[in-house]
């Protein structure tokens, strides 16, 4: 007889769940019912975590164990005890610094992981490593790592303090007349924020901008990268053009008069720098509309008028983050605020200029109030690091050089890696390339709920318990919701909590006082919980008591700053309200930048050519983005995710014209490919995306076909087509949007996917039983 239980609450990063649970399992997760405009990516949890693909034993790589030549990713696992893998990290931990010193440990971990104050997978890992002298971070991130690292030269102040004070949408509905929107503002990606995200606002944010008449002009070559309920107008552009275009509209103002001479001289620095370039005094080339059209491919007339329509309305410049993951990322960055503040209108109520809108559902929606208490990491001995997208390049050029943010740094020679809460696999570019850099390592420990291909790429694997399978607190980083997430179920098999295997782990290595400071998950929870109630009382705010809280419903805190103006402070004194820039105001020429001696970025926003493009090689552009059936690559083996597969592979966007010259129906399977790799990929016929550009979905799990050409991923991977170069010396950021590829129908036996799958297993034991 099935029994059901009571029902609990989770926390995601894409809203508050409600968890059914059935004969100690998790049967559905629901939807909390105050949601005004739910995602409904909770649909995804229950299958797959009681997938075939679940972690459900510590498992050690058969070759590394038996030290066999076996490559990582294509060997079998034995499944072992958990006293025995614990002895063997002990162990490697143990050799690793003995023999080469906490440097040559590893633990980036980057990713979104699973949402809760306390259970978090990164914090857990870093602080148990800061308890053994320390490791290799990663520094920045993969969705807008170019801001991270310029706008601090360029406006002063750490691009997340930017984004947390964007000009708030309401504001804009009742102030902004025209909004141009680079890049669009996909609603898909305002299904989710870091930490979670309890009340979806955009829609209806959004609504209210409609109804109070702004117009919204669409510069993308993805039509749904606005809702169809704004109607916006579709300025569909070449991708990597976005600079020139700015540009252009810049050369139109300056052209015609129309820059704000007052603002620019007392707001900023450097405009005379950049008015030679674009009147072509610096090179030669006037950067006029005629030439931005020529770059684009749109309508010199037709940006023209745009820039005529900028100059005489309240107007508010989006740059969406995807803009800046390609080549030369960091230019439209620096376009985007100088033709912002030569329309002179930097701090007004609905004018200027906003990175970051559509990164994820909160930015410009509301704010945390306060510091929630949050797992603490220590402090780390170990003081170097990797830009965030040099994986690849530190495994394969270990003690080499390079350049970051105007330093010649070295990279570590990493002889141990341990990754937990995310999957490279996904997020990083040429996987081809990966998977080579993924042999170097000596060891490689992963922690996972499933087999993704990171697990399959690693030496250990450790079965982890979901958010469901604890309890936790759940509190966005840019949310005003705290979330009691009870724990609803056991985790399956031999799965754990991650704090216990780390207490587990300081008891071999004699550092169990300082990992656990004498507290158990319980004791920690309470703590963390105690923080954010002196956090509540200082902002003038009560919460319940600990008990209270966690046997209730969610909590709302006040919004701090309903009508924030970026940058309005500044604008009312630039005098008191100096920005942290050398100057103390907006850099449009950097000294700074400039004597970092870049021959592609002179200190001032600047076009140059995307590197594949140049080339020319092959002919269309590919584009990739976070889907709307999943937070990047998490639960992609879910019900949700996979009904929208096509022939159970991820979707391509294929625009009619392109799809006849090469005989592609809707619905066919076809194969993705250029030199770094190829996939197959289920095509989608549409008018939806422009002529020259295909468009994959990111996060279908990695599946490569061994005895296929090029190894062919069988699932639809974008990043087995991306190149692995940077966004350039300055800031070395991703640049996936910058590859071109080709497509054809995939005419051949369909191979079936495999990506859902646990690997091979194996009872053999070389060294003695299992």
């Amino acid at each position: 007889m099935a029994i059901e239980t009571d029902t609990k609450l989770t926390s995601s990063h894409w809203g508050v769940g409600v968890v059914r649970t059935r004969n100690g399992r998790i049967r559905t997760v629901e939807d909390y019912s105050g949601e005004p405009d739910a995602s409904h990516l909770n649909g995804n949890i229950a299958a797959s975590l009681n997938g075939d693909a679940r972690v459900l034993r510590p498992a050690v790589r058969s070759g590394w164990r038996d030290g066999s030549a076996c490559e990582r990713g294509r060997d079998r696992f034995v499944e072992v005890s958990w006293d025995e893998a614990l002895d063997l990290i002990a162990g490697e931990l143990t050799r690793v610094r003995r023999d080469h010193g906490n440097r040559a440990i590893f633990a980036g971990s980057y990713g979104w992981a699973s949402a809760g104050r306390f259970h978090h997978a990164q914090s857990q890992l870093k602080r148990f490593l800061n308890t053994i002298g320390g490791f290799v971070r990663s520094e920045g991130n993969y969705s807008y790592n170019a801001a991270l690292v310029a706008m601090p030269h360029i406006v002063g102040d750490g691009f997340r303090r930017h984004v947390a004070e964007a000009t708030r949408w309401p504001v804009i509905s009742k102030h902004t007349e025209l909004m141009l929107l680079f890049g669009g503002l996909p609603m898909r990606n305002t299904q989710v924020s870091d930490g979670g995200m309890s009340r979806h606002r955009m829609a209806g944010n959004l609504a209210e901008c409609v109804r109070n008449g702004v117009r919204f002009v669409n510069v993308s070559p993805l039509r749904t990268d606005v809702d169809a309920g704004l109607g916006a107008e579709w300025l569909a552009p070449r991708p990597g053009s976005d600079t020139a275009i700015m540009l252009g509209l810049a050369h139109t103002v300056l052209e015609n008069g129309l820059h704000d001479e007052e603002f620019l001289a007392r707001y900023t620095v450097g405009f005379d720098r950049v008015a030679a370039y674009l009147s072509g005094e610096t090179d030669g080339v006037r950067k006029s509309a005629e030439w931005a059209g020529k770059i684009s491919g749109l309508s010199p007339d037709r940006l023209r008028a745009l820039a005529m329509d900028m100059a005489s309305k309240r107007t508010m410049i989006s740059c969406v983050a995807g803009l800046q993951r390609a080549d030369w990322g960091e230019q439209p960055l620096w376009a985007c605020v100088t033709l912002a503040a030569m329309l002179g209108q930097i701090g007004l109520p609905g004018g200027g200029y906003t990175i970051g809108y559509g990164v994820n559902g909160h930015i410009g929606n509301i704010a945390r109030p306060f510091r929630w208490g949050a797992f603490p990491q220590g402090e780390n001995p170990i003081k170097d690091f990797i830009p965030v997208a040099m994986i690849s390049d530190m495994l394969l050029n270990p003690k080499g050089s390079y350049r970051y943010n105007g330093q010649t740094r070295v990279f570590p020679d990493a002889r141990l890696v341990w990754w937990a809460g995310g999957n490279p696999f996904h997020h990083h570019q040429d996987l081809n390339r990966l998977r080579q850099a993924f042999q170097r390592p000596e060891t490689i420990l992963v922690n996972e709920l499933n087999w993704t291909a990171t697990a399959r790429h690693a030496d250990i694997v450790l079965p982890v318990a979901a958010a469901p399978e604890r309890t936790d607190i759940g509190g966005g980083q840019s949310d005003n919701i705290l979330v009691p997430m009870r724990k609803a179920v056991e985790p399956p098999g031999d799965a754990r909590v991650e704090y216990e295997i780390y207490t587990a782990l300081s008891k071999r290595l004699g550092t169990f006082d300082a990992f656990t400071e004498g507290r158990d998950q319980q004791g920690w929870l309470r703590h963390l919980w105690a923080q954010t109630q002196d956090a509540a009382d200082a902002f003038g705010a009560r919460l319940p008591d600990w008990d209270s809280f966690i046997a209730g419903d969610i909590v709302e805190v006040p919004d701090p700053a309903p009508g924030q103006v970026f940058l309005s402070d500044f604008r009312a004194d630039p005098v008191a309200n100096p920005r942290p820039t050398p100057s103390g105001r907006l850099e449009l020429f950097s000294d700074t930048v400039a004597r970092f001696g870049l021959p592609d970025c002179p200190g001032h926003a600047t076009w140059n050519v995307p590197r594949d493009q140049a080339e020319g090689r092959f002919p269309l552009a590919l584009l990739s983005g976070q889907p709307a059936t999943r937070l990047h690559s998490q639960f992609d083996n879910g019900a949700v995710s996979v009904a929208q597969k096509v022939a159970g592979r991820e979707p391509v966007l294929v625009n009619p014209r392109d799809a006849k010259t090469r005989a592609i129906a809707d619905g066919d399977v076809v194969e993705l490919f250029n030199d770094r790799g190829r996939c197959l990929a289920g095509a989608r016929v549409t008018d939806d995306v422009m002529p020259g550009v295909v468009f994959l979905w990111t996060g279908a799990w990695y599946d490569p076909d061994f005895g296929a050409p090029g190894h062919r991923d069988r699932h639809g991977n974008p990043n087995v087509l991306t190149h692995d170069l940077r966004t350039s010396d300055f800031s070395q950021s991703p640049a996936s949007h910058s590859a071109q590829v080709d497509i054809r129908r995939f005419d051949g036996p369909v191979p079936a996917v495999r990506a859902f799958d646990p690997p091979e297993f194996t009872t053999e034991d070389p060294v003695g039983g299992v």
